[in-house]
């Protein structure tokens, strides 16, 4: 296959599987990572398939030893080159004050967030290394720049991908890997996360009130542009960070309450 890969690692129906889908309707071939579901994931390969595109699903525990890394070196070795992978795994594991975290809960956010990044990295960037160019666009959230009351693991783990992105960048940017470290500053339009966590009364009821329309969540097809651009920058102009949030939201550091 000469096709350039684009790896999305969380690829739900949300962000990621519209990332999968905008980055196909370009000639990439889409690689599509996720841990369960494995239904879903045929769907989403199906409908890219449908509109001309290709794509491989990958059912993966990113946080299992070794899993990340076989992955990334079948892809290179029997897909073709990854030139943008998109880190999209969530570590959100709900709202708990400091004594209701347990040390595995705590801990799995940190092994999914940061420890899962760095874990690509050190197996990705060699390769892109090597053909001088690539881009990893890391999906973040409202956490990783302030931590609020019942967040700990969550902050902890977001904050740490965060300063993960930056130290990449200090040693991969001259190498021409671009590291895009992209806060979600806001709820997602999305049926597999934001509508797993609030049910699907009290989802439709939000897109109604505030979504839809309004525009007043984030749109996962809409945030799949804004990747696509960014991997496509010109590396004299690259965006190292940026926020994206529906236009009627307060950014993160205008309103205290605003949740992760």
């Amino acid at each position: 296959m000469n096709k350039p890969v684009c790896l999305i690692v969380g690829a739900g129906a949300g962000i990621g599987g519209n990332v999968a889908k905008r980055f196909a309707r370009e000639g990439y071939h889409a690689c599509l990572a996720r841990r369960t579901d494995k239904s879903g994931l045929d769907r989403l390969v199906a409908e890219i398939e449908a509109e001309g595109g290709s794509a491989t699903g990958f059912i993966l525990n990113a946080v299992e030893e070794g899993s990340i890394e076989q992955m990334v070196t079948h892809i290179e070795a029997n897909i073709g080159p990854i030139a943008v992978t998109v880190f999209n795994l969530g570590a959100q594991i709900g709202d708990r004050g400091l004594a209701n975290t347990t040390l595995k809960a705590f801990e799995t956010g940190w092994r999914m967030a940061t420890f899962g990044l760095f874990r690509l990295a050190q197996v990705l960037f060699p390769y892109m290394e090597a053909r001088g160019k690539g881009a990893l666009l890391v999906t973040s959230a409202t956490a990783a720049m302030r931590g609020n009351a019942g967040q700990h693991s969550h902050a902890a783990a977001m904050g740490g991908r965060r300063m993960l992105c930056q130290s990449l960048n200090a040693q991969y940017a001259a190498k021409g890997i671009h590291v895009s470290h992209i806060v979600i500053d806001g709820a997602v339009d999305a049926p597999d996360t934001l509508g797993k966590m609030l049910g699907p009364e009290r989802f439709q009821a939000l897109r109604e009130r505030k979504g839809l329309d309004n525009d007043g969540l984030l749109l996962p097809a809409e945030v799949a542009n804004t990747y696509y651009y960014l991997a496509h920058q010109h590396r004299s102009a690259w965006t190292f960070e940026l926020d994206l949030r529906a236009h009627s939201d307060l950014a993160w550091w205008n309103h205290a309450s605003h949740p992760n």
